[in-house]
C-alpha cells in the first residue's frame, strides 16, 4: 500500500492540532484532546487489524471503543498535556503507515468485517477491504477531524 495520502492528511491535522488558540468544544462535541485521543484509538485498532491479517488471522474492526468518553478520558489522562498526546498520535500513525506500507496486495484486499459509527450514526456494517480502512482514514476520517480542530479555533 501507499500511505502518502494518509501521511499528508496527518501533516495537516498536526498543523491544526498545534495551534495555540483552539477553543472549547460546543456542547456534545469533542475538544482537541478528545479528537486526538479518538484518532490514537482508531489508528491503533486499524494497525492491530492489519497485523492480525499479516499473521493469518481474520480480525474484525469495531470503532465503538474509540467513541467511548471513558476511554477517551483514559487516553488523555495517560499523557502529560496536548503536546505529549500529539507526539503519541504522531508515533502511532507512523506505526500504522509502516505496517500498511508493508502489506502485500493480497493482505490489503482481505475483507475485514467492520462496524463503523460516527456519533450515533451507522456508517458501515459489513466487510471492507483492509486497504479501505486505511484509505478511508486519509480520504475522510482525518480531514473531518482536521476541520473539527480548525472549527475549535474559529470558535475561540
Amino acid at each position: 500500500m501507499d500511505t502518502t495520502a494518509l501521511r499528508n492528511a496527518y501533516d495537516a491535522l498536526f498543523d491544526a492540532a498545534t495551534l495555540d488558540d483552539l477553543g472549547d468544544a460546543a456542547p456534545g462535541e469533542w475538544n482537541a484532546d478528545q479528537v486526538l485521543a479518538h484518532l490514537l484509538s482508531v489508528d491503533a485498532a486499524i494497525a492491530a487489524v492489519a497485523l492480525g491479517v499479516v499473521a493469518g488471522a481474520r480480525p474484525t474492526f469495531d470503532n465503538r471503543i474509540s467513541l467511548n468518553a471513558w476511554n477517551l478520558d483514559r487516553i488523555i489522562a495517560g499523557h502529560a498535556g496536548r503536546g505529549d498526546l500529539i507526539d503519541h498520535v504522531r508515533r502511532q500513525v507512523g506505526i500504522l503507515c509502516d505496517v500498511a506500507d508493508g502489506l502485500s496486495e493480497a493482505d490489503a484486499s482481505v475483507l475485514v468485517p467492520a462496524l463503523l459509527l460516527s456519533g450515533d450514526t451507522l456508517r458501515l456494517d459489513g466487510p471492507v477491504p483492509l486497504a479501505g480502512l486505511v484509505d478511508g482514514l486519509a480520504e475522510d476520517h482525518v480531514p473531518v477531524h482536521t476541520r473539527q480542530l480548525l472549527d475549535l479555533r474559529a470558535a475561540a
